[in-house]
């Protein structure tokens, strides 16, 4: 079978090598593949073969990366994640993967899984069944009695102990997942379980990280306070979720493990929660008193820490709930131009370089270069000047793997 050849030419092209714009570009892919991405100028002689599209001076960049993704997650309350069954939550599953990619995202990384839904996700994907991004699927939350996540449904995996924790790691293996989430502290609405109380001993998540870590499974965690996320990055975590409030310390902690970890500020569940409270039958009022505003603020003082250390920002923001619905990802690009003072660009690069690297850390996604997977997205608008125009999915035309989608 002959080997596609592809060139895209006549567009502008943003690598996420860094924030330059690349006017008159070219781009030039082999199977699914990339072999060229550069100016029109230094193109190399190809086959008379190759096939030409002509994008009619459009923007092209990489397909980027959902990195806190929960895609059997029904657009629910999120007062009652884990209460959809199996069937619906399978069937939703399969609608979100689809529109995953349709809304520009061409990989994720799992932050969790209702059931078993991300596994067989992940094999239909993989297979071509159905359609969806590259998956690093996750087995159900990982959590302690009495933790946040301690909750009937299909949303929970309880255990306590370093034993029974390493059991259930061993459990996730046994189904074939790839992220093992876990929560290691909670949440503003839950009084049984805030920020700052640690659900585990450091023995405990040590045991979670060292077992999944032997077994090349890599972990996730639910982390809001400065101790847990001190907690986890001594154990060794790879995916850090949210780090609402992180002191000094647990920044020269990240600081000193930045090119193995990567933080996701997961901003739009407190952004959304406090807009859309009432819909959920809460007053802004209680919000406010839950201290999800101090909680906004906090992040961004965060986050602008991060920045100046040099620490890997990703996106990914619990969405797939009723505030904060599937397809709506690329919402997360905003709010890191507006709410943390990033340029567009920059907000670009952790959705694309940042997220691909924490997805492959070979180096195969989130950039055009050659060597690079052709994942990217055509865009009929310019995000580097207007990052808002990724939220409207008619303006998006999709690559993965050098195949439109």
């Amino acid at each position: 079978m002959t080997t596609r050849n592809l060139l895209i030419h006549n567009l502008k092209l943003f690598t996420a090598t860094d924030e330059t714009v690349i006017a008159d570009a070219a781009l030039w892919i082999e199977g699914d593949t990339v072999r060229y991405a550069g100016k029109a100028s230094t193109l190399p002689t190809l086959h008379a073969n190759c096939e030409r599209f002509d994008a009619g001076g459009r923007f092209v960049m990489p397909g980027m990366t959902e990195t806190h993704a929960h895609l059997s997650f029904a657009d629910a309350s999120p007062f009652g994640i884990g209460d959809t069954s199996v069937e619906a939550a399978t069937i939703t599953a399969v609608r979100n993967a689809s529109l995953m990619v349709d809304s520009g995202f061409t990989s994720a990384i799992s932050f969790g899984s209702t059931y078993k839904i991300d596994v067989a996700l992940r094999e239909a994907i993989n297979t071509g069944r159905i359609k969806g991004p590259r998956l690093l699927a996750a087995g159900r939350d990982l959590g302690a009695t009495g933790s946040n996540i301690d909750s009937p449904g299909g949303l929970s995996q309880i255990a306590d102990g370093p034993w029974e924790l390493r059991k259930a790691v061993r459990e996730q293996r046994k189904m074939s997942v790839d992220v093992v989430k876990i929560f290691i502290d909670g949440e503003a609405i839950n009084p049984q379980c805030p920020p700052g109380e640690l659900s585990f001993t450091d023995e405990e998540v040590n045991a979670v990280v060292d077992e999944a870590h032997r077994r090349r499974m890599r972990v996730a965690c639910h982390a809001r306070s400065a101790a847990a996320v001190k907690q986890a990055v001594r154990a060794g975590v790879d995916f850090v979720g949210h780090a609402n409030y992180l002191d000094d310390e647990a920044i020269e902690l990240l600081t000193a493990r930045k090119d193995r970890i990567v933080v996701g500020p997961a901003i739009a569940w407190e952004v959304t929660y406090l807009e859309k409270c009432e819909t959920l039958g809460v007053s802004k009022d209680t919000v406010r008193k839950q201290g999800y505003e101090h909680e906004i603020q906090a992040t961004i003082a965060t986050v602008k820490k991060l920045r100046a250390a040099g620490i890997r920002l990703v996106v990914g923001g619990d969405y797939g709930i009723s505030i904060a619905l599937h397809g709506t990802y690329a919402k997360d690009l905003e709010y890191f131009v507006e709410l943390f003072g990033m340029s567009p660009a920059e907000a670009m690069i952790c959705a694309t370089r940042n997220g691909g690297q924490a997805f492959d850390p070979s180096g195969r996604l989130g950039t055009l270069v050659t060597g690079a997977f052709a994942d990217l997205l055509l865009v009929d608008g310019d995000p580097s000047h207007d990052i808002r125009v990724l939220q409207d999915h008619r303006k998006l035309k999709v690559m993965k793997s050098g195949v439109w989608q």
